[in-house]
């Protein structure tokens, strides 16, 4: 098992196969899926704080779509594409861009997360 840790949010055990998006959504944290989770939209971003290593490598198909995404650092993953390969600790900041997606797709969720719990 890993953990994964969403700044703010909380944190959550998860099986080596895991998915950060899949991880996030067993937690309830607001991280965005527009497209369902299949790499076809950037509304998982994420930043990977802690534990990179211990991802899946970034494929081209995740840059790509990552080349769409807002506020792109060298630790920008799109979470249904980072899945967990290793044991150990990953933190993650959710985006504000994620964050508003999310918003956007539950709006029973909207007011419940502040812009400002969000790196």
């Amino acid at each position: 098992m890993s953990l994964v840790v969403f700044e703010h949010y909380g944190e959550i055990d998860a099986p080596v196969g895991t998915t950060v998006l899949a991880a996030a959504q067993r937690l309830h944290a607001p991280e965005g899926y527009a497209c369902g989770g299949v790499c076809a939209c950037s509304t998982c971003h994420v930043h990977v704080v802690e534990g990179a290593e211990l991802l899946s490598e970034v494929g081209d198909d995740e840059n790509d779509i990552l080349d769409k995404a807002f506020d792109v650092r060298a630790s920008s993953r799109l979470g249904c594409q980072a899945r967990l390969e290793r044991e150990g600790r990953v933190v993650v900041a959710i985006t504000r861009e994620s964050l508003e997606a999310y918003e956007n797709e539950h709006a029973e969720a909207r007011g419940r997360y502040t812009r400002r719990q969000v790196s």
